[in-house]
């Protein structure tokens, strides 16, 4: 991880968001000695620097746990710098009203360039893994993906699909087709264990004044408490709440 000296640039910086890269680059929450390891740095230097990120809200230290993650401060960049922090301000009570009324696990997912991002969680159980977090790229299969994929401008998608696809037979990529049609037509989505097993999710898509897709509403929890019908108690709670927070947003 160490640099060569440039008189143009401000190593300790690099050493800094270099580590912020390394946690950023990982799917789980990092221990000190996994961040020592994987950057090289002294433990001494390392303490210092994990600090002081934590300090600026750039990491998060759980101290429950001694294991670190992306603070707030980078979540609100990233958001910045893709024009969705009006939406995430306005979603999140509704993220904690899904939690509270249905015990699981509520995220809302916002489209990048690269695909799908998880742009913020709320969670009833702190201690269950959904094998994803804040800045997590949703997979096509996820529940998630499947909204962007029936909804989102298909230009923007284009390379995306493409890619995920690419190993894909026929038969499978029809079937796919045929999948985002009824989504299209009822609105959610369904996917059974796509990232960790016994651990499934649905969504539902968000709207603007435009008909434009803003982002989607997920539910995640165990597989037998998640919806797989729209005629489900939740799966009618979702597709409730996703005009609710559409028409915020000038939906009709």
């Amino acid at each position: 991880m160490e640099k060569e000296k440039n008189p143009a640039m401000i190593g300790s910086l690099q050493i800094g968001l270099g580590i912020v890269d390394i946690i950023a680059s990982q799917e789980h929450p990092m221990k000190f000695t996994e961040i020592q390891e994987k950057s090289n740095i002294t433990k001494s230097n390392l303490y210092k620097y994990l600090n002081t990120l934590t300090h600026l809200e750039l990491l998060y230290r759980d101290k429950q746990h001694g294991t670190y993650t992306l603070g707030s401060k980078i979540i609100s960049y990233g958001m910045a710098a893709i024009g969705q922090q009006d939406l995430v301000t306005k979603v999140t009570p509704f993220l904690q009203e899904i939690s509270r009324f249905t015990s699981l696990t509520a995220l809302l997912a916002v489209w990048t360039h690269s695909g799908p991002v998880i742009a913020n969680i709320w969670s009833a159980n702190n201690g269950l893994n959904i094998g994803a977090q804040i800045g997590t790229h949703l997979p096509i299969l996820s529940s998630s993906g499947k909204v962007f994929a029936a909804f989102h401008e298909p230009l923007l998608i284009e390379e995306w699909k493409n890619t995920e696809m690419q190993n894909w037979s026929v038969e499978d990529k029809q079937l796919f087709e045929e999948e985002t049609k009824g989504i299209k037509k009822r609105q959610i989505s369904f996917a059974k264990e796509p990232l960790v097993p016994y651990i499934s999710s649905a969504s539902v898509p968000l709207f603007n004044y435009n008909n434009d897709l803003l982002g989607c509403l997920t539910l995640v929890g165990f597989s037998p408490l998640v919806p797989q019908t729209s005629e489900d108690e939740y799966g009618q709670y979702l597709l409730n709440t996703s005009k609710e927070v559409s028409g915020i947003f000038g939906y009709k």
